[in-house]
């Protein structure tokens, strides 16, 4: 979708995170538009409101040019084939396209702008942290996202991390749902040693329970990304500590 699109600026971002939430909105329908020229991404609709907006601003009363958009955004358009020729003919005596029609005809189920918007504002901020902090974006990616973090596998060095993802490649289509999982959290950790980022060892007394820590040298594992110790028996070993630290400071 990228690549046929070619955005530049965050509506148009906007527009796609649209046409990739929705049904039958840009297979068969808008890829189509755009690739063979008929329209731009601008053009497209992308979202819900295109449409009332679009139909107001050809001429459409808003109270047909909403309920046209309910209609098709629901994926009704062609399900009624009376009220949607009543449709059809107040599209066409404002002059809207051919193809926006037909386009409206395919539509199954169409995201709201609102929904759009907040998707693409949150992806921009991890995006910005990715690139401009990127110590402070893995150490929240790996301790929310990362379940399947195995510290013996991805914490010692880029060379281990490729072997590993060999090892799991060679499954083919038998690799589990685990691995798989295992296998994007690989792709990261690799990401962030090419940006020459480190982790340091898992440290008793330093590693928290079940959080990764951001410090000066790099970033350290919690000790439930040890195998087999799962959250529970870290949360255990971390609240051992603590009560040992009290004692030996009293």
């Amino acid at each position: 979708m990228l690549v046929d699109t070619k955005p530049t600026t965050f509506e148009e971002l906007l527009r796609i995170s649209g046409l990739s939430h929705g049904t039958d909105v840009w297979l068969n329908n808008a890829q189509s538009l755009i690739n063979d020229g008929t329209i731009t991404l601008q053009e497209a609709i992308c979202t819900r409101d295109d449409i009332m907006l679009y139909l107001i601003k050809q001429g459409v009363p808003a109270k047909p040019a909403f309920k046209i958009m309910e209609t098709v955004r629901k994926g009704k358009a062609l399900k009624d084939p009376e009220q949607w020729a009543e449709y059809k003919k107040i599209m066409q005596e404002n002059n809207v396209p051919d193809w926006y029609i037909k386009s409206c005809e395919k539509i199954k189920y169409m995201f709201p702008k609102a929904h759009a918007a907040a998707y693409v504002t949150n992806a921009f901020r991890i995006a910005w942290f990715k690139v401009h902090k990127p110590e402070a974006y893995y150490t929240a990616y790996f301790t929310i996202r990362a379940d399947e973090f195995d510290s013996e596998c991805m914490i010692y060095g880029k060379e281990k991390v490729k072997n590993k993802m060999k090892e799991l490649e060679l499954q083919g289509n038998s690799i589990s749902a685990k691995d798989k999982n295992v296998y994007s959290i690989l792709e990261l950790v690799l990401e962030m040693y090419e940006r020459k980022i480190n982790f340091l060892p898992i440290d008793l007394y330093k590693s928290h329970a079940t959080k990764f820590i951001l410090e000066d040298k790099g970033i350290r594992p919690p000790l439930n990304s040890i195998p087999g110790l799962g959250t529970i028996a870290a949360q255990s070993i971390d609240d051992a500590k603590k009560e040992r630290r009290v004692y030996v400071y009293r």
